[in-house]
Parts: structure tokens; sequence; C-alpha cells
């Protein structure tokens, strides 16, 4: 894959945006030496699997610090149940999740179901929830008979420490699985993506200020909490990969030279026909469900540096390489032999999709990311400040109210140096145009980039689900700095 600027031009496709790769968020970073420490070519593994029966799911998840096997090493980081990532739910469309969120840290945490189709309301996907440490919290979740499968993930929500705890190592996959797929594979891997920064001790370093408004990247970059693991199989299989960037602010450009990646399904459920790798970029929060038809050789997944802006330039003054180093990163090492058959042919089309671009529109809205000078805009959260509006985040303010059972059409703006990635809780959007260019086919996501100084439109069905929640940048340290606001469905 060979980067390009990230001022070229967008382009578009059945699968959306071809986000723009090199470096570039205007910090340049001395590596530290712990990088060098971690044993990298292991085995792939994955978490523990939890899988429903009979259309339940009970769930007990404990958050603790403590010591966990990471990257061929011992560390000291934050894990649900002793592991990093946590388990891996699978469930289907229709079932009930019973969760009891036990904390075992010496903080206040939560939980956030991210992406599911769900109440938010009650002991339901409620981020406005907050478990005190020794305590647990029961939640429930029903999911739609109809909700679309896919691969979400799960991590905490409490505001002001999310960043910390999901760099810290508390994070785990959930995945959906439809009961009527009609496309076969001889092997389904669950690849949950990281970063986390350690010292040569093996604990946690804690970011500077500068990475912590920058958005912090770790110098250590995980799949399933192993660097740069092997993976093995033979030629003629076909595989599944349902792929989550877990980073608190990595975006990842990925990259399988010599393989035939094609990719099925983004954030919410199957693509109506499957498009390539090259046109994604995750950004934090994605998820990406891909094929990969296995051809014999030796390749690499790597993660190619994403340009994401710079805050230096476009604010203070200067410019600056990128943060974390500009070269690519192994996530995985892949080893094909011989002997696997003839291969399995095309990929199955998708169902299609919904189409909201001929819906009647409720409401039109505007929302804008901003960021400031904390003097200059009244920001407490530090030398700058993060917001939509203008409005740092209140818990008690209500920023937009939506009836229940429309549809509306939200531009979300940007007129900050930085992109960032736009999540709406419970309800999945649309992506209509980018900067006033249409997306060619329905697409729909629960993070969706607003790259720096431009505009995005999206469209949303305020429906099943009633009550508030709150949308966000999945840039997790400006969320705890304030760029997240109020919506209530009623």
């Amino acid at each position: 894959m060979k980067p390009i600027s990230r001022r070229a031009v967008l382009t578009m496709g059945g699968l959306g945006l071809a986000s723009t790769v090199v470096g570039g968020t205007g910090l340049r970073r001395e590596l530290n030496p712990s990088v060098l420490d971690p044993a990298a070519g292991e085995s792939f593994t994955e978490p523990e699997v939890l899988r429903s029966q009979g259309g339940r799911l009970d769930v007990r998840l404990e958050a603790a610090f403590g010591t966990h096997q990471l990257a061929g090493r011992q560390a000291r980081t934050m894990g649900y149940n002793g592991g990093v990532p946590g388990p891996t739910l699978r469930l289907r469309p229709g079932d009930t999740v019973r969760l009891d969120l036990v904390n075992r840290l010496e903080e206040v945490t939560n939980l956030h179901v991210h992406g599911l189709h769900v109440s938010p309301e009650g002991n339901g996907d409620n981020i406005f929830l907050a478990v005190e440490p020794g305590r647990t919290q029961r939640y429930e979740y029903r999911l739609p008979d109809d909700h679309p499968p896919g691969v979400y993930w799960y991590h905490p929500h409490h505001h002001g420490n999310v960043a910390d705890q999901v760099f810290g190592g508390l994070y785990g996959a959930i995945v959906v699985e439809d009961p009527a797929e009609e496309l076969e594979v001889d092997r389904e891997r669950v690849m949950v993506v990281s970063d986390i920064t350690l010292d040569r001790g093996g604990s946690l370093v804690t970011p500077s200020t500068m990475e912590q408004m920058m958005g912090r990247e770790g110098e250590l970059v995980l799949l399933n909490g192993q660097r740069a693991p092997r993976l093995q199989g033979r030629s003629g299989e076909r595989e599944r990969w349902r792929i989550v960037n877990a980073c608190t602010s990595r975006y990842l450009a990925l990259d399988l030279s010599g393989q035939e990646p094609r990719v099925v399904g983004r954030d919410v459920g199957r693509l109506a026909r499957d498009g390539a790798l090259g046109d994604v970029v995750l950004a934090p929060g994605n998820r990406l469900d891909l094929v990969v038809d296995l051809a014999q050789g030796s390749s690499e997944l790597l993660a190619q540096p994403v340009d994401r802006g710079g805050m230096m330039g476009g604010m203070m003054g200067g410019g600056g390489p990128s943060f974390g180093g500009g070269g690519p990163v192994t996530l995985a090492r892949v080893e094909v032999g011989s002997g696997g058959g003839p291969g399995r042919g095309g990929i199955p089309a998708g169902p299609s999709l919904r189409d909201l671009r001929d819906a009647e529109v409720d409401q039109r809205r505007s929302i804008t990311f901003q960021m400031g000078m904390g003097g200059m805009m009244g920001g407490g959260g530090g030398p700058m400040s993060f917001t939509f509006d203008g409005q740092e985040f209140d818990a008690d303010r209500i920023d937009q109210q939506v009836r229940l059972g429309t549809v509306e059409e939200w531009t979300i703006g940007n007129d900050s140096p930085l992109d960032h990635p736009f999540h709406l809780h419970v309800w999945p959007m649309q992506l209509l145009e980018v900067n006033g260019q249409e997306v060619a086919e329905p697409l729909w996501l629960d993070v969706v980039n607003v790259p720096a100084r431009s505009r995005v439109k999206v469209r949303v069905a305020f429906e099943d689900f009633g009550g508030k929640t709150v949308y966000h940048c999945h840039i997790l340290d400006h969320e705890d700095r304030g760029m997240m606001g109020t919506v209530l469905a009623q």
C-alpha cells in the first residue's frame, strides 16, 4: 500500500471513503526502549469465547488491575477476567444478555456495548451509570430479533477516565452471528487491535498532557494482546477475520499484500457487495469484517500510518512528523502452506441495505467539533478546550432532543485541524456525503470520521428505543476532555 497525502482527493466507492494515509499528528516522540523487549512471533491466539445458549447469555466481567500476559511478557495492566482483551461474547439476534460488571479497580468504571442497537435506559447500555470500586452492576441487554449481524465490542465509558481505562487494557469483542449466513469459511478469527505504552518493568506509562491533547498513540501495537503473532493456514482455505480497532486514538489503514482480502462488512452488518481492503481506514472504534482467500507464501498484516491532521500546524504554528513513528506496524505474520484445496470461488452477495436517502426527514441539525485555547473558550480541562459548538460535556444538559420514530439528517462539521471520529450510541448512521461528495451506495456506520476542516452528512432513524445517551469524539482523550454531547429520544 503506497501512502498518499491527506490532502489528496477523497475517493468514494461502495464502501465509502478511502481515508488518507501517511504519518503526521504533528508531535515528535522518541521510541521507548520497552518496545524492543516484548516477544514477537508467538502463535496467534484468541480470547476466551462466551457463547449464548437458548437465547440467553449470563456473563460475569471482573475489571481489575493486575499482572497480565501481554506481548509475551508479564505486564501490570488493567483487564477483564484476567485477560487482555477480555472474553469474546458471541450472540444471536433476539438474545438477552445478563452481565454482572464487578469493579476490582481503585476507580469508578462502567460499561458500554459499542455499536449494539439496545436500550440506553435503566441497566441497559446506560453510560451514565457509575460503578464504584468494590461494587457490582447488573446490566441487561435484549437484542432485537432483526439486529444486524457483525462484530461489535465493549469497553468502559465513565466520563473522565475512558481513555485511561481502554488504553490500560479494558476492552473485548462482541460477535452477533447471522443464523441465515450463506458465507461458508474454513476458519474464523477475532482480531482486536489495541496499543499501549509500557516501561521496561512492564508497567503502564502515563501519557503527557500534549499526548492527551493530540490523542495518545501507544508505542506497542497489539493484536489480541500479542505482538506480531504468526497465523498459519493452507492455500485455498477461506478465512473470515473480525477486526476491531480498540485503540484510543490510532487510525488503522490495513494492508495484506500477497493475499486476497475482501471487505464483506463494516461496523453494522454485511455489505451488499464485497470491496477492496485498501478502500477502508478504521478510525478508533470502527470494525471490519474481512474474508481472506489464502494464497501460498508468507505475508504480513500491516497497519500503515494514517495522517489525522496536526494541531501544531493548525493552531500553534509550525508542523511536525508523525506521533510514535512514521512507518508501518506489523500486526501479524501470515504463513500459508500448500494443500488446502482449490478455493471456494466468488463471495456470495450480502443483503440489500436500507437506504434513507428518500426518507421523509423530520429535522435537520448541524453539530460542529471545535478545539481552542482553554482560556479563550472558557474550558476548564487544561490548556485547550475540546467541544461541540463551543460547549463542553454536561451530563445534566440535553443537547439534542429528537422524536422517536423519525428520521433526522445531521451535518457534522469539524472546524479543527485534526480529524475527529464521530460516534453515536444506540442508533447507527447512514453516511451520505463528505464535503458535498455523495457516497455512492448505502453505508451504515456507528463511527464516522470527520476530516479536519470538513463536513459530513448522515441520516439516522431514531427507532425501537427511546431514552438519553451520547454522541462524542472517539479519540477517547478528546471525549474525556469534553468533546461529547447528549441526545434524548422520546
